[in-house]
């Protein structure tokens, strides 16, 4: 990584492959090929774990569970039908230039019982799904830069796009609320839900191992209770706050008001709220933990066809409480005490006594990665395709006597489709159908074309986060706006103009996206709390008059942490998570105590998909990762002279960092009104340019070429270090602005003859056209037409370099039904 910007023309490494990719470029691909490496390692482990089996009767009285056990996604190879191959594996470019889509075949095995009987699992072929490009599953996801350009690819290629139909797509980056985080809102159209509803709530988007998503939202009623909004199938129901908690454990009401209260006993309005509601929970005549669960379980039978008939009521209602509500936690016990601090949260907010947070600010949002979008799409679809295998078993099945076996399985599981179409057409597209909505805001928009019209449009994709295509229907402003908190996440310049500004935002250069952590080291988090002086959850050391904070873990409540200790322990787990011993990524939110300030606590994340940066820690003198949620509490110098002693913590590693690289490749920005930087980014995308260096791999519609590109004279360094001369675009004018006369025209330029004879901003398009034949026509040239000679090669198509016109013969071939050329 060079400091100072080298003008270089004939650089002697020019020819030299490097070992490795470059950071900077790695840095494009990473998001979307991180998440999509997860998917393939962890993430379709988790979904086979956690879909619903499928269980019915057959006419002949037999129970049959069908379930998903694993799915596997193989590397893209020729079909095993075909013979006589070399070598198996196919590559990218061919799918490029045969206008195909880039894919490996998904296998799934499906288990099965009968009446309570484990049988032996099937394995089934569910048709091909695309494979991003560079990922694990892919044939070039290991390869160096040398071997790249020997397979047809460029050495600076970074992956994260899908091949589809011979066109480039990739998957948007969409903000989404932060997950697993309690979040106060203010919503107007709240009240509307139903009597009494108010517009305060406390929003949870609740995100579970397989990344399935629900939003559940605790609303506050103008008559002093709450209630619990949970989804099926789009359809949203309201259930009484203090119902659920009955549902959830088997307390007395005694320990559910003691558990609501505590801390918060000479809060005389929440007592008596606390009061009304358990009571109102009795009023119902439902006074056992046994009584509440089949009520509720009653009541919501219909909505769930997912619950086999043979189950009771209380099945259905502990399926609600595992499925739909705070689903990242395990056990109904960290149910319970997650909704128990909900309850306290929104009652504090709707009395004012904290303030109501911005769900559109940053450090209320993560993204939404390719790879968990993509995992989502395809569970879904795999569940569709277990259904659509019930519905042919049970037609088989209609006669009383007819009885279930393995072949006849087998033949229902082949015969119902598969996924292959769907995957392809929701990345051709970019529209996911379903039945739940995929926790999403939207089912269409969800894939862009990776347009190559020059590098920098091509880069810019990659870094690319969009708020929502909801949001560009709104009047309101509020979503547009460039808060404070965005600070280093997201670029304040490069933004288009124009109806997208503000909800189509870009990465800054910095910015990275967590990942997964290691196992052991989350594992690690509450061991090191509890040396630091938390108080677990179950401890009798209360006291009801100390000022406590509580402690969250990725939405798990784990404890309390005296007020008084809250600075020192937050120092010693950054001291920790520098060494080593706590994950590189976490986020150690720290939210002090300020009168009619933010709900305060310490919250700590440790999930994938969040906005991290590097800043400098000044104490230990290493870089650390910091989060959007924990940025804002924290005090970060940019220079040493605004250091204050006592005060600030942290410094920025530079003072450019804090732009994306687009906005980094400006020259001088601060001498131009800040709207030219942002006119800057747009024009440098719409610019021509040498757009890839494999022109006869291409088999793009139309690609435009600049014949003679030149270097900028004056650059910043990072034109060098996202190595831009590579794609050469542009050239260096001297233009001639005269004064006083009618040649002071906008955009005007005087071109010198020599200047133009020589070649200035010469440029061709290439224009690709596709013949298909038959499979068993072919191209030849006709013998009995010897005037085709000049024109056409022996294999009927046009000699390389030869002028076409209008009119001209262009190919010839030999049609096998008619037998004529």
């Amino acid at each position: 990584m060079k400091l100072y910007p080298t003008l270089t023309n004939s650089r002697p490494d020019f020819k030299k492959f490097p070992d490795k990719l470059n950071e900077h470029l790695e840095n494009f691909g990473a998001p979307h090929l991180n998440s999509f490496n997860e998917m393939l390692t962890d993430g379709l482990a988790n979904c086979a774990k956690y879909m619903t089996p499928i269980s019915f009767k057959t006419p002949a009285g037999e129970q049959i569970e069908l379930r998903i056990e694993s799915i596997q996604i193989a590397r893209p190879q020729v079909p095993m039908a075909v013979i006589d191959v070399q070598n198996r594996l196919t590559y990218p470019t061919e799918s490029r230039q045969l206008h195909t889509s880039y894919m490996g075949m998904c296998t799934v095995r499906v288990g099965w019982t009968v009446s309570g009987l484990e049988k032996a699992p099937i394995d089934v072929d569910l048709g091909e799904v695309p494979i991003m490009l560079k990922s694990s599953a892919c044939n070039i996801g290991s390869l160096k830069p040398e071997e790249m350009v020997k397979h047809g690819e460029h050495d600076t290629e970074w992956g994260g796009i899908f091949i589809i139909k011979g066109n480039e797509r990739i998957i948007r980056m969409l903000l989404m609320s932060r997950r697993n985080y309690p979040i106060a809102v203010k919503r107007s159209s709240w009240k509307d839900r139903g009597a009494n509803f108010s517009e305060i709530g406390i929003m949870v988007r609740t995100v579970r191992e397989d990344e399935t998503s629900y939003n559940n939202v605790l609303h506050f009623l103008n008559n002093g209770t709450a209630k619990l909004m949970f989804s099926q199938m789009k359809m949203m129901s309201y259930i009484p706050i203090c119902l659920i908690l009955r549902c959830l454990v088997d307390f007395t009401d005694e320990q559910i008001y003691r558990h609501l209260v505590r801390g918060y006993e000479k809060d005389q309005y929440y007592v008596s709220c606390v009061q009304t509601m358990l009571r109102d929970v009795h009023g119902e005549g439902l006074h056992t933990h046994k009584d509440c669960k089949s009520y509720l379980g009653k009541i919501f039978r219909s909505k769930f066809p997912e619950v086999p008939e043979w189950k009771n009521d209380a099945d259905v209602t502990d399926f609600i409480l595992n499925e739909r509500i705070l689903i990242h936690l395990g056990t109904h016990r960290e149910k319970f005490d997650m909704l128990v601090f909900m309850v306290q949260k929104l009652f504090q907010c709707a009395q004012g006594n904290y303030k109501i947070e911005n769900v559109d600010s940053v450090m209320m949002q993560e993204v939404l990665l390719s790879g968990h979008l993509y995992q989502k799409f395809l569970a879904d679809r795999i569940e569709l395709w277990l259904q659509y295998a019930k519905k042919y078993l049970l037609r088989r099945l209609e006669t009383p006597d007819a009885l279930i076996t393995p072949t006849l399985l087998t033949n229902c599981l082949r015969n119902a489709g598969g996924v292959s179409h769907a995957m392809e057409s929701f990345l051709a597209t970019g529209n996911a159908p379903s039945r739940s909505g995929l926790g999403l805001m939207q089912n269409s928009g969800l894939v862009v074309m990776a347009e190559n019209i020059n590098r920098i449009r091509y880069m810019s994709h990659f870094r690319a986060v969009h708020r929502g295509s909801y949001f560009t229907t709104m009047r309101t402003t509020e979503a547009r706006q460039l808060l404070p908190d965005a600070w280093g996440y997201i670029c304040p310049v490069h933004t288009p103009d124009g109806a997208p500004c503000g909800l189509l935002n870009h990465l800054t250069v910095s910015c990275r996206i967590s990942r997964i952590p290691k196992k052991e080291l989350v594992m690690a988090i509450p061991k090191y709390l509890i040396e630091m002086g938390m108080i677990p959850l179950d401890s009798e050391v209360y006291d009801s008059n100390a000022k406590l904070f509580v402690v969250f873990l990725e939405g798990k409540l784990l404890g309390y942490i005296r007020q008084a200790d809250a600075d020192k322990i937050v120092n010693k787990l950054r001291l920790l998570k520098i060494e080593g011993h706590l994950p590189e990524m976490m986020e150690i939110a720290y939210i002090p105590y300020k009168a009619k300030g933010q709900f305060p606590g310490l919250f700590l994340f440790v999930g994938p998909a969040r906005l991290m940066r590097p800043v400098k820690n000044l104490a230990l003198g290493k870089i650390e990762y910091i989060g959007s949620l924990e940025q804002v509490y924290m005090d970060i110098a940019i220079d040493l002279k605004e250091f204050y002693p006592g005060f600030t913590t942290h410094m920025e590693l530079s003072k450019t960092e804090f732009l994306s690289n687009l906005a980094n490749l400006i020259p001088m920005p601060d001498y131009n009104q800040s709207p030219r930087n942002m006119y800057q980014c747009q024009m440098g995308k719409q610019t021509m340019g040498t757009p890839c260096l494999n022109w006869p791999k291409q088999a793009a519609n139309k690609l435009y070429r600049l014949q003679t590109p030149t270097t900028p004279l004056f650059r910043p360094v990072h034109h060098d270090n996202v190595q831009l001369d590579d794609f050469a675009m542009g050239t260096n004018a001297i233009v001639a602005v005269i004064s006083y006369t009618g040649y002071d025209m906008e955009d005007a330029m005087i071109i010198n003859k020599s200047a133009h004879e020589r070649g200035f901003a010469y440029g061709s398009i290439y224009k690709s056209k596709f013949i298909e034949l038959d499979g068993a026509s072919y191209f030849a040239r006709s013998p009995h037409l010897p005037e085709l000679n000049k024109m056409l090669d022996n294999d009927g198509l046009p000699h390389a370099g030869t002028k076409l016109w209008h009119g001209c013969p262009f190919y010839c071939y030999f049609d096998a039904d008619t037998s004529t050329y």
